[in-house]
């Protein structure tokens, strides 16, 4: 097996800090990275990303019929994470929803041996709930967690399937839905998202 990269995926401008730590093959791809991010972070897949190295030295994608290798993305498909993320320190941006411009700064803490009978990718540490898709980016998320905080626990928010805890954050319960069989789990979303 690869070395496994243990990397920070901290979301821009959130306050208290949105994060995760999570242990992955350092030959995955960054299609298969883009995917540990969604399922780490709370994101439902449902628009499009990409991963900007540098100043837009490059950006990788997805794959898509049309003009795609006009626009000078990369297909992350067919690059491994560790021609660019190797050592400690090593970062890549990681734009998802380009309306909302939710901006992840990936960065490597570590590079490790695998451990025997460990299963990666693999979620460590965090903190926060993930914000709610196409709520106005971060400054709409903000928005929203103050004002529910000021608004009468009583009174039901009609567009809110759930109660929402910002605070909230089960390693466990993620690693169970989603990292227990990712490939499995991701192939299902894939598939979802192009069918």
């Amino acid at each position: 097996m690869s070395k496994i990269l243990e990397l920070d995926i901290t979301l821009n401008e959130s306050n208290p800090k949105i994060w995760r730590r999570v242990l992955v093959p350092a030959d995955f791809n960054f299609y298969e990275l883009h995917y540990v991010i969604q399922f780490s972070m709370g994101w439902t897949h449902s628009h499009l990303h990409q991963f900007i190295v540098g100043q837009r030295e490059r950006c990788i994608g997805m794959a898509y019929d049309g003009d795609f290798d006009e626009m000078g993305v990369e297909d992350g498909s067919q690059i491994k994470i560790s021609e660019i993320l190797n050592a400690p320190k090593d970062n890549i941006l990681y734009e998802y929803d380009f309306g909302d411009s939710w901006e992840h700064l990936i960065e490597v803490k570590k590079v490790l041996e695998p451990e025997a009978g460990k299963k990666y990718p693999i979620v460590i540490d965090g903190a926060m709930a993930c914000p709610l898709e196409d709520i106005g980016g971060i400054w709409g998320y903000e928005e929203f967690v103050e004002t529910m905080k000021n608004r009468d626990p009583d009174e039901p928010v009609e567009w809110l399937d759930e109660a929402f805890d910002p605070e909230a954050f089960d390693i466990a319960a993620i690693n169970k839905e989603f990292f227990k069989n990712f490939k499995k789990v991701m192939n299902e979303w894939h598939n979802l998202a192009f069918s």
